[in-house]
């Protein structure tokens, strides 16, 4: 049975990785092969009750295959129809979730219970955002954000689109993560005057739990108001992550922590473990209750129950799903009186988890759960002999650490050097004792119990800023390949292997250093990069903005960098830092930062924290500042040169002149490049506009002919005139926008000018990043969102050819 759920368990992640939704009428295949496994295991000659196993195993891979399946369709089926997106349609609805709040807007997931625009469409639910109402000038506000509640019904007038993210190498999926979490839609609230709460509760179990969840927040709030780990407390009462700030993040990823500050399996096993050990002692003591009940049956049931309530108020993530259903199959055991082993119990939670939530599979927190426990077992399983508990807890915390080496390095390409003994510290302080004031805090008229729970963090919190400021905390590389992740895991097992296989048997398995011989591939296996002459570049997909690398065989470019989106996140650190540890680019040369405009410099000081960085160019001001935030840096000027690997960079815009003009705009001082090799060109324009344009005409007519064009600002209509487009006469033209954008970029008339030129047209929010190789004197170009394909992404109603 355990292969079976195993199967069973593959079956579903098999199903997450499809381009495409298969026939449900393709299950009926499934049933004439579990018929003959069926017949061929009834036989006694062996070869046919082996066949039968290997059938029955692929039925049940079948199963979990087509079990996905069918959820798929049924969640896609709940789609919001594209000439809906970006019309008002007004709903009524119940808040479905913790709201969020940042600086200028608040966001709530929000249930459908009614359509009131005639014809209209909408998905069950959705996403939304409620902006301030901006004043007169850019950074004033007309009036505060609305008073929203978990658990209210309002009536609302919203704009929507589909669910639609950026797509890079190495970067976050949001259409993977919006389908995870049944979000059919994104939007935001548009002003009307019927915008208005009809009830305070929604009486409903599910919206009860998320109103206790924003009380107990806004408690705590209340309570340590200008405290530093508030945010921390609300994660482990509550499971809001969102409260603790990107700075304390940093710490609890470089200390390898970062699994306690959520609501982890451990934390819920202590719960879980203490409810029992009470109720087992308190029921004891009453010789009525025991002939009711046996004491040992009611602690179960009361553990149970206490582990699932702090899951479901903590938003029951994976890890804390993981837990409950183990914590079931042991309590069944219990109840039965029978004897459940530990790799049996971790194999019906796992069947739990992707049966009741087939995309789990696609959380890291599915693979690191499961995987931490797992090695749990391997580590414990088949020791003779005591251990002296400091050397069992110092060899847990090393197998954990080993043990979880390949996942974090093929997830997030990286990996905390001091975590052993970082969580030897952290666990016992975060799980004994801050967990359990913090779950009495949670209590009507406990709010005391913050102080020294706030205390013991801040304490521990010292320990590990000391810790993370090691300058090598943490292991950075890039993505490995896949082969070498399995060969790495293959090798963490045999490492791992009992150094004693039971009584009587003294000899350990043999070899165990074959293990680290099969972890080496994972770090020894470098990513591919330019020969020499060859330019790779790589425009990546963030949104309304721009952002783009590019590489020789031994010198990297970083050519603007994106939108910053609020003062928590920015391009930087959500897709250039990503790609660049992905792709193994541990420096960077230079970075170009074209202009001031925010979607070209918003992520700008996210790379310089997070990568070196030799040169800044840029035509920023001398005070801004990400100016002061680099080492090295100089103005962008027409003239300047150099060539790195046999690739030449030229730069032909602006004039030293322009700077000593204060009438121009920051998109007239747009750094322009142009970079050639013996296999093709490529013209970086960045903002420009039409007086630019007839300057570089004029100045540099010459040098403009490309075969590539990343299209001037982002194809608006200030840009791209006629004489322009049949210079650089280009053979591929990118349009770098984000998706249903309020500027309406690309715009037809331009497209058009490329279009009658004969030129191959691509676009950031149709295709994602767009990968260049000038090599063997061709060009060649692939698009993430054709290279990953999944049956969840969304497909803009735009045509482009």
């Amino acid at each position: 049975m355990r292969t079976c759920i195993l199967a069973f368990a593959f079956g579903v992640a098999l199903l997450q990785q499809q381009a495409e939704l298969p026939e449900i009428a393709w299950a009926w295949v499934l049933l004439p092969g579990v018929v003959s496994a069926f017949l061929l295991l009834a036989s006694r000659i062996a070869i046919f009750a082996v066949t039968g196993r290997v059938l029955f195993v692929a039925f049940f891979l079948g199963a979990g295959f087509f079990w996905a399946a069918i959820f798929a369709q049924w969640r896609m089926a709940d789609v919001l129809p594209h000439e809906w997106e970006g019309r008002d349609i007004r709903l009524i609805g119940v808040v479905a979730e913790l709201p969020q709040t940042n600086e200028h807007s608040l966001r709530f997931a929000f249930d459908v219970e009614q359509v009131l625009t005639k014809d209209a469409i909408a998905p069950a639910r959705i996403s939304l955002a409620w902006y301030k109402e901006r004043g007169k000038h850019a950074d004033t506000f007309q009036s505060p954000l609305p008073s929203i509640n978990a658990g209210e019904r309002w009536q609302i007038t919203a704009r929507l689109k589909r669910p639609h993210g950026t797509v890079n190498p190495h970067g976050f999926d949001f259409e993977e993560w919006a389908v995870e979490r049944n979000i059919r839609a994104t939007g935001y609230v548009r002003k009307a005057d019927d915008n208005l709460r009809l009830n305070e509760m929604v009486d409903q179990p599910g919206y009860r739990v998320e109103r206790l969840r924003q009380e107990i927040r806004e408690r705590f709030i209340q309570a340590l108001p200008e405290h530093a780990y508030t945010g921390v407390l609300v994660a482990l009462a509550v499971g809001d992550q969102r409260a603790i700030p990107k700075e304390q993040w940093q710490i609890f990823t470089r200390t390898g922590i970062n699994h306690l500050m959520s609501i982890s399996g451990l934390h819920v096993t202590m719960v879980s473990g203490l409810i029992f050990a009470l109720v087992y002692w308190l029921w004891r003591r009453s010789p009525r209750l025991v002939l009711w009940l046996p004491a040992r049956k009611a602690a179960v049931i009361a553990g149970l129950l206490a582990a699932l309530g702090y899951a479901l108020l903590a938003g029951f993530a994976i890890p804390a799903q993981r837990t409950v259903y183990m914590l079931a199959v042991i309590a069944l055991a219990l109840w039965l009186g029978r004897f459940a082993s530990a790799m049996s119990v971790l194999l019906w939670a796992l069947l739990a988890v992707v049966v009741l939530d087939p995309w789990a599979v696609l959380s890291p927190g599915f693979w690191l759960s499961f995987g931490a426990v797992a090695i749990i077992m391997l580590v414990s399983a088949g020791r003779i002999g005591k251990t002296q508990w400091l050397t069992g807890w110092a060899r847990m915390q090393w197998a954990i650490t080993l043990g979880l080496i390949p996942l974090l390095l093929a997830m997030f390409q990286q990996v905390s050097l001091v975590s052993p003994l970082a969580n030897a510290i952290a666990i016992p302080l975060v799980s004994l004792v801050v967990v359990p004031l913090t779950l009495l805090a949670a209590l009507p008229s406990f709010d005391f119990m913050l102080v020294p729970a706030h205390a013991v963090l801040s304490g521990c919190m010292d320990v590990m800023q000391w810790m993370s400021d090691v300058p090598q905390a943490i292991w950075s590389q890039h993505a490995p390949p896949t082969w070498t992740v399995a060969a790495g895991l293959a090798g963490i097992v045999w490492m791992l292997l009992p150094g004693r296989l039971g009584l009587g048997f003294t000899a350990g398995f043999p070899a165990r250093w074959l293990g680290a011989v099969a972890l080496l591939p994972i770090f020894l296996v470098l990513p591919q990069k330019p020969a020499a002459g060859e330019l790779w570049l790589t425009v990546l997909d963030v949104g309304q903005g721009l952002a783009i690398v590019a590489r020789t065989e031994n010198h990297a470019l970083l050519y603007d960098t994106g939108p910053g989106f609020s003062s928590e996140a920015d391009s930087g650190g959500r897709t250039i830092v990503p790609f660049l540890r992905g792709e193994g680019i541990k420096h960077l040369d230079a970075m170009i930062v074209t202009h001031a405009d925010s979607d070209h410099s918003g992520g700008a000081l996210s790379v310089l924290e997070a990568v070196p960085v030799k040169w800044l160019i840029s035509s920023l001001r001398a005070d801004h500042p990400i100016q002061h935030a680099a080492s090295n840096q100089h103005r962008c000027h027409a003239g300047e040169s150099w060539q790195w690997d046999g690739v030449q960079f030229d730069m032909l815009y602006p004039s030293e002149q322009s700077y000593s003009n204060p009438k121009l705009k920051t998109n007239a001082l747009s750094c322009v490049l142009k970079i050639t090799t013996a296999h093709g060109s490529v013209l970086l324009p960045a903002d420009i506009e039409k007086k630019s344009e007839y300057q570089l005409l004029a100045n540099n007519g010459n040098a403009l002919p490309s075969t590539v064009l990343v299209a001037p600002h982002h194809g608006s209509k200030t840009s791209s005139t006629d004489e322009f487009v049949h210079q650089v006469n280009p053979r591929l033209v990118i349009f770098t926008v984000g998706y249903r954008n309020r500027f309406g970029h690309p715009r037809e008339e331009v497209v058009e000018r490329y279009r009658a030129l004969g030129s191959t047209l691509l676009r950031s929010d149709i295709d994602g990043a767009v990968l260049l190789r000038f090599a063997d004197n061709a060009l060649v170009f692939e698009t993430s969102r054709a290279l990953r394909r999944r049956y969840w992404q969304a497909i803009p109603s735009i045509e482009m050819n």
